[in-house]
């Protein structure tokens, strides 16, 4: 019941910080940012650097003990190349449900139809067309169901 309801405010989270003048950021935060301004302002957020993780050359992995999921951020130079959003959920039935529903507010925020290549029940992909960039939606239920939205600039 607790992760039904975390997921709930998460969903809802990702929809109003999604309500920006412009569409294309990653939770209120611009994609446009240098790559050390976009770093201190997730460690503002309460995120902390996953050194053990992250590849200080090219990757920054963000992990915080509030929230249920990881963040990895893939920058060239100063410029940031993407950011990714990972949920490790507990069932493929939660996963593919939350999957829905960030489709569902995407579709909505945006006003456009998803690209849809693969659409199968255990593995579904949902590619948005923003102004800057590309924001996907990925289902992957193998053996941990994972969902993962990144957003890629243009």
């Amino acid at each position: 019941m607790k992760k039904t309801v975390f997921l709930l405010v998460s969903l809802m989270l990702v929809i109003a910080c999604s309500k920006q003048e412009k569409p294309f950021n990653y939770r209120g935060l611009s994609l446009a940012m240098s790559t050390s301004q976009f770093v201190d302002s997730m460690k503002a957020r309460g995120f902390a650097v996953d050194s053990a993780a992250s590849d200080s050359g090219r990757t920054v992995v963000f992990a915080s003990t509030q929230q249920k999921y990881r963040v990895l951020v893939a920058f060239a130079g100063q410029k940031l190349a993407a950011v990714q959003e990972q949920y490790t959920l507990s069932s493929n039935d939660s996963t593919r449900r939350m999957w829905q529903e960030m489709r569902d507010g995407l579709e909505k925020e945006l006003g456009a139809w998803p690209d849809c290549p693969l659409l199968k029940d255990d593995h579904k992909i949902a590619n948005f067309d923003a102004s800057d960039g590309i924001i996907s939606v990925i289902l992957e239920n193998t053996y941990k169901p994972t969902l993962t939205i990144r957003y890629l600039p243009k």
